[in-house]
């Protein structure tokens, strides 16, 4: 197989620069994927910057992506040449353990495989992302883009569509409900068409009114500005559901006390420092604090399929690879709306 073309982290906190790799020859279970458009995650900077620690460079990020089937192993029988194909945030796993046969490979007992900064389950081989001209990955971890789903605005459904869809379901979101989305980004955003589209009434909560205007059209019915004190006091008791996207340092205590009695706030973004959550927080209405993190393929399907469904995407803004260092400055800033999406078609011009 020729040389793959792609663009590179070098090291920690350089500009991303054109790179070629070997990619594994297609296997009989194997689907070789052209990859038409990759999403730009957060978590792309924190780790093209080893924020997170661990880092593996030459890094090629990319973990929401969408493509045609090129080629298929032998044996595949999920997707055929031609289909729109998309790969999410892992590679592969045992499929062994008690979580992968759980369908929760994202919690692999031997450690799923990234679809980046990673290694596959050998351990040695460097997994290599989406800001690539092509992937090969087992069909198991390949997943059926439904038609009628515009595959630019799919590709973010790969990451910050799952993340959201994923608690919003563990949690059973329902007609009815009352769920606060803290944050307006390219999680959020996902949080509160989803959230509206099972029939809650959802507020967000911001710390700008700047974004009133796009909550509301997004599909939010309330929105509230955190910067204010009375806020916190305005809204005690309402929430059946909290969603929290953000990453910068806040006090789970102040949403804590936004929920009803046995009301959940999930944590889906990541502080950069341990966050201090006092007992009567949780214990004053039987409140919960849980995590959540994507997850496992057969719920990755469901969560295409019922977008597919509902008309679903996330609001992006197309960039050429080229301008990728640039898009990383300006999500930084929070200066987009709400997803970039890199046409990889422009790797031909890099």
């Amino acid at each position: 197989m020729p040389k793959t073309p792609a663009y590179a982290a070098p090291a920690a906190g350089k500009p991303l620069a054109p790179f070629s790799f070997e990619q594994r020859e297609v296997g009989p279970h194997d689907v070789l994927i052209d990859i038409l458009y990759s999403g730009v995650c957060h978590s792309d900077i924190h780790q093209a910057r080893d924020e997170w620690g661990g880092a593996i460079f030459p890094m090629v990020p990319g973990h929401e992506i969408i493509g045609r089937v090129k080629q298929v192993g032998q044996h595949v029988t999920k997707l055929k040449v031609g289909d729109m194909a998309g790969v999410g945030c892992m590679v592969d796993s045992c499929r062994d353990c008690q979580t992968c046969r759980r369908d929760l490979e994202q919690f692999c007992e031997r450690g799923m495989a990234s679809t980046y900064n990673g290694t596959y389950m050998d351990r040695k081989t460097p997994t290599y992302g989406g800001y690539a001209s092509r992937i090969v990955v087992t069909e198991h971890f390949a997943l059926k883009v439904p038609a009628g789903l515009d595959p630019a605005a799919a590709a973010p459904l790969l990451c910050a569509g799952i993340t959201t869809y994923s608690p919003l379901r563990q949690w059973n979101c329902k007609k009815g409900d009352r769920v606060g989305v803290v944050g307006l980004g390219g999680l959020g955003h996902m949080a509160v068409k989803l959230a509206a589209s099972m029939g809650a009434e959802v507020t967000v909560l911001s710390t700008s009114r700047t974004k009133e205007a796009d909550a509301r059209r997004l599909g939010a019915q309330g929105f509230e500005v955190t910067k204010d004190a009375d806020t916190f006091k305005k809204l005690s008791g309402r929430f059946d559901l909290i969603i929290d996207t953000i990453s910068a340092p806040h006090d789970y205590n102040q949403y804590l006390g936004m929920l009803r009695p046995q009301g959940t706030l999930v944590v889906v973004g990541v502080p950069p420092e341990a966050v201090p959550v006092h007992a009567f927080s949780l214990i004053g209405g039987n409140k919960r604090l849980v995590g959540s993190m994507i997850g496992g393929i057969a719920e990755t399907q469901e969560m295409l399929d019922y977008c597919a469904k509902h008309n679903i995407v996330s609001d992006i803004e197309i960039i050429p690879i080229q301008k990728i260092n640039e898009a990383y400055e300006r999500m930084m800033k929070g200066d987009v709306r709400y997803r970039f999406v890199i046409d990889i078609a422009s790797l031909e011009r890099a």
